[in-house]
């Protein structure tokens, strides 16, 4: 597996308590520690900006604009809120790590690589259009079966679980996926457990038994749809060089009807291609999706498609107007979910789980076709991070051990960002795989999230002011 050793610090660390920002007319200030979300004023700001590290002197120097009296009555404001502690909060990072230690190494979520090989060959596929890397294979029930044995006897005390279908696509092998799910039921009254099911398809193969099937067992469903026709044709054919975009969306609507517009959304990519993305998503709503993500492009900077740091502002400036967009169709039939714009501040994940993100190679592991484990389903086909097999019982505790170390404390990246309680360090494989360290996050991760966080953050304060 890979390192996952804790690295010396070195260098002089600066725990960042505050973020102050502008984003959809709007001036923010986050507390980091306590999450609380205070619109402010420019003036207070503009201080804000400067109230961790400069004393009063240093402030008034520093913003000449302003009068010495403007800025000792916005001093007096944070002065309060730091009293009451909604600003520059502290925790207890030793008690928060061992919160999280306290939890047990039980593994919770599966993704079950059920088919590697895919009816589409998608450009900018990371699993090489379905296979891997490896040999194209759809997966034996047996080995299904034995996949289900090891998320029942690898959870502990668990109750709750889950278990997503995945590929390539899973509907290659739908009557595994159906056998599969039959035996996790019976799974279930054994061990005193609840299976959470979910799957993960590009729609072609949809027909109505298998949309019935989905809505009986399915506890969410994701459908790849890239936007505007052109856009999905350009990057998602099928094997024949044929384009894809009028089966996909045509099914996966039926499946969103089917639905009553929950427990399933679109997830569209976005590439160097389409940096004007808010019109694909302005697309897939307009079409009749209620349920929307559209994700970043992930991939070798050589490709032609590849998002690079100079895309940076363009895609900044696009988030902040799809979250017009998206303020815009509130209340209004044409309003839309959007993953990455739905925050919880007070139900969601408790701290210790925020800094420890998705749990790849601790609570979630991925299984592929001949019953290997890896970390994930992005690590499958890099033998140096297998963990084991469900065939053999084989599991490397060890390397899950070291996973679980791997958190937004102990990353030097993630530590000094403001963002490590919203994202949770990012994408352990990405940051393995472009940066050959488990400990330093991907950068345009990095770079998309925040902004996408500050667009989430502004548009829930707007929410509030008017009552939406």
């Amino acid at each position: 597996m890979p390192s996952a050793r804790r690295r010396c610090k070195k260098r002089k660390e600066r725990i960042v308590m505050l973020h102050t920002f502008k984003c959809l007319d709007r001036f923010l200030l986050l507390d980091i520690e306590s999450g609380a979300v205070h619109v402010v004023d420019e003036i207070t700001h503009d201080v804000a900006k400067l109230y961790e590290d400069h004393d009063r002197s240093e402030i008034i120097a520093g913003l000449p604009q302003y009068t010495a009296a403007e800025i000792d009555e916005v001093l007096q404001e944070l002065d309060e809120l730091k009293k009451e502690g909604q600003l520059c909060a502290k925790v207890d990072e030793a008690e928060l790590v061992a919160a999280a230690e306290r939890n047990k190494n039980v593994v919770k979520s599966m993704c079950l690589h059920i088919a590697h090989d895919c009816n589409l060959r998608c450009k900018y596929c990371f699993a090489s259009t379905g296979d891997f890397h490896g040999e194209r294979l759809l997966m034996p029930l047996e080995v299904a079966k034995r996949a289900i044995d090891f998320l029942m006897t690898h959870s502990g005390s668990r109750r709750q679980l889950e278990l997503d279908f995945f590929g390539g696509e899973p509907l290659m092998n739908f009557d595994v996926v159906k056998k599969t799910v039959e035996y996790g039921r019976e799974q279930e009254k054994k061990y005193g457990k609840v299976i959470r099911f979910t799957i993960t398809t590009n729609g072609v193969l949809v027909n109505d038994e298998i949309m019935d099937f989905f809505n009986k067992e399915m506890s969410n469903v994701v459908l790849s749809i890239d936007g505007r026709p052109e856009v999905h044709n350009s990057m998602r054919k099928t094997v024949n060089g044929k384009n894809s975009f009028d089966t996909v969306a045509k099914n996966s609507l039926k499946i969103a009807l089917s639905r009553g517009q929950r427990q399933y959304y679109v997830r569209g990519t976005f590439t160097a291609h389409n940096l004007d993305f808010t019109n694909d998503v302005r697309f897939l709503s307009d079409y009749g999706f209620k349920q929307l993500s559209m994700e970043p492009v992930v991939a070798e900077k050589e490709k032609d498609y590849a998002l690079l740091p100079e895309h940076m502002e363009a895609i900044e400036q696009e988030y902040e107007k799809l979250a017009r967009l998206y303020l815009e169709r509130l209340g209004t039939d044409k309003e839309f979910g959007f993953f990455h714009f739905m925050l919880d501040l007070t139900g969601g994940p408790c701290l210790p789980k925020r800094i420890t993100g998705c749990g790849a190679g601790s609570e979630y592991v991925a299984v592929t076709p001949t019953g290997d484990i890896y970390p994930c389903h992005q690590f499958v086909g890099l033998e140096e991070c297998r963990m084991g097999s469900v065939m053999d019982g084989s599991f490397d505790t060890q390397a899950q051990a070291r996973y679980k170390a791997c958190n937004v404390l102990t990353k030097p990246d993630c530590r000094e960002c403001w963002a490590k309680y919203y994202c949770s360090g990012g994408c352990l494989a990405n940051a393995y795989i472009y940066n050959g360290d488990l400990y330093k996050p991907f950068k345009m991760g990095c770079l998309t999230e925040r902004k996408r966080l500050e667009c989430a953050l502004a548009i829930m304060a707007i929410r509030a002011e008017e009552g939406k």
